[in-house]
């Protein structure tokens, strides 16, 4: 097991000197997308935030989640992070018992205030479940079609064409890398790791910048961290140089949204300086080459894109 969170991030000459944090969110749900998102946005007004965030476009196929219940540390991670209570029964019955609703589609409104109030915007997925559950198996006209459907419908939505992916469950392969590489986007945020790379994956090295999430995520802490010590505990991880922190709709737009604007207000204490992704990929000046790997880390059940050593 690789403890990536442990390792000096960010350390690249343009983020030196000082505390740096990128919020990444993550919209995975109908419910989310409603209830969480407008929550957050009021938040990051509230503190002068900038954050970017990244749109699934499709189904809420949730429901069909419940085939990872085989997945070592699934069943526990359920329990303790108490998710019918964070995504509501109805959220986890969607695409099995319950027809699966379609989430930007139910208000486009959502994603211009969104990029309006000048938050950096880009494609989680078109359905996160299916990305994140099949991805290993699609090939590249298959990965394709899935971000160009989610792609086309964002610039329906709010007249520009995204320039960046976060991919779910931050699951990759090269056939994925290599799509997202013909997009011409800006960068992707796919990994977990510790600084901006450049990929490189089986016998290929891609062109699109990596800018991997540096911080463990609400819901691989909550139950070894007690839910009212969360916002000491992510000031406490922050170091100087460059830290990423995802958060989702559904947790932290959620029942944890207190958690969360006390955590800002800790940054804003510390005098930390908040960015967007994008001005990350504009700011970095140089990208290693580093691979990546799939593999396992603390709290998350299934293996994820980590970010190898880099290359001499």
């Amino acid at each position: 097991m690789k403890d990536i969170h442990r390792r000096k991030a960010g350390l690249n000459i343009a983020f030196a000197g000082k505390i740096f944090l990128a919020i990444k969110i993550d919209i995975d749900t109908l419910r989310g997308y409603l209830e969480g998102l407008p929550r957050l946005l009021e938040i990051l007004k509230a503190h002068d935030v900038k954050a970017s965030v990244f749109f699934s476009m499709g189904p809420d196929n949730s429901g069909k989640a419940i085939r990872r219940v085989f997945r070592k540390g699934f069943i526990t991670k359920m329990f303790r992070t108490k998710a019918p209570a964070a995504y509501g029964i109805k959220t986890l019955l969607y695409g099995t018992l319950l027809k699966a609703p379609m989430i930007t589609a139910s208000n486009p409104d959502l994603i211009r205030r969104t990029a309006d109030e000048g938050h950096d915007c880009g494609i989680h997925s078109w359905d996160h479940v299916y990305w994140q559950d099949n991805l290993p198996s699609l090939t590249k006209d298959q990965i394709r079609a899935e971000l160009e459907r989610a792609f086309s419908q964002f610039e329906d939505y709010a007249h520009f064409r995204p320039e960046s992916c976060a991919a779910p469950g931050w699951q990759v392969t090269p056939e994925s890398l290599s799509v997202q590489d013909k997009l011409r986007l800006k960068y992707c945020s796919d990994s977990r790791g510790y600084s901006p790379f450049i990929p490189e994956m089986g016998n290929t090295t891609f062109s699109t910048p990596q800018i991997p999430s540096t911080l463990p995520t609400l819901d691989e802490i909550l139950g070894t961290v007690k839910a009212e010590n969360v916002s000491e505990h992510y000031a406490k991880l922050l170091h100087e140089g460059l830290n990423v922190h995802t958060i989702h709709t559904e947790m932290e737009g959620g029942m944890m949204h207190g958690v969360f604007s006390d955590f800002l207000d800790r940054c804003k204490n510390m005098g930390v300086e908040f960015l967007t992704l994008r001005e990350v990929a504009g700011k970095t000046r140089k990208f290693p080459k580093c691979r990546i790997e799939m593999g396992e880390i603390p709290g998350r059940a299934g293996k994820v894109a980590l970010q190898l050593k880099e290359d001499k």
